[in-house]
């Protein structure tokens, strides 16, 4: 008799576990399972939210490419945190990867999320496609065509939610659950050749990242 209780006990206990273990989100799943390639940055699971990853400061830009997931057009969709510091929070997601220096992203500079000045308000999301096309490149030559001002910015030390969707030739970004009009839209600078994704961080910035949603097109 005691034997069966300890066995039924044992039993729900690692159902638990294994139903715990299936509700943890794409990517604490994906970093459990070593699956997260870190480049110039230490990725750990964030210490204010164990569904959420954190990848630390440090001096250059940052990834952490997905090992096993695979994605060339269609909608990526995740929840980002930066922070409030002046010109140390770059907070976004790189696709097209085909090596540690050479992808396109999307990201974010939440300290300009209050910026009132308009040439401040004008950088908040960008696009930049590395080596070749950096924000520094795109803005003094093509000045506010890859970078814009969010409809309705979140509070910069806020979790916000970020929708990119991605075809052959085009970039639209949408924040917050914005559906109609996209708070950027550009032409991408470079041809598709990898189905590598992953999270990014920018010079001296950490970010945090959870609930990361993918969806495909197969046309």
């Amino acid at each position: 008799m005691k034997t069966h209780l300890i066995l039924k006990t044992l039993l729900f206990f690692l159902s638990i576990q294994g139903f715990s273990y299936a509700q943890k989100s794409v990517l604490i799943n994906a970093f459990v399972d070593n699956e997260i390639k870190a480049v110039n940055r230490q990725i750990s699971i964030d210490s204010t939210d164990s569904n959420a990853l954190f990848m630390n400061t440090k001096k250059g830009d940052g990834l952490g490419i997905f090992k096993n997931i695979s994605f060339t057009k269609g909608s990526i969709e995740i929840d980002i945190a930066g922070k409030n510091l002046l010109g140390r929070s770059f907070v976004g997601i790189a696709f097209n990867i085909k090596n540690d220096s050479t992808y396109e992203a999307v990201y974010f500079r939440p300290f300009n999320f209050i910026a009132e000045q308009q040439i401040k308000k004008d950088h908040m999301v960008q696009y930049i496609s590395h080596p070749k096309y950096t924000w520094h490149k795109l803005r003094k030559e093509r000045g506010g065509i890859f970078e814009n001002e969010l409809i309705q910015p979140p509070k910069p030390n806020d979790w916000f939610h970020v929708k990119i969707v991605i075809s052959e030739k085009t970039v639209k970004v949408f924040v917050d659950g914005e559906k109609e009009k996209p708070d950027l839209v550009v032409k991408r600078l470079a041809v598709s050749g990898s189905d590598k994704i992953g999270l990014w961080t920018g010079n001296n910035a950490f970010g945090r990242f959870k609930n990361l949603e993918i969806v495909k097109d197969s046309k």
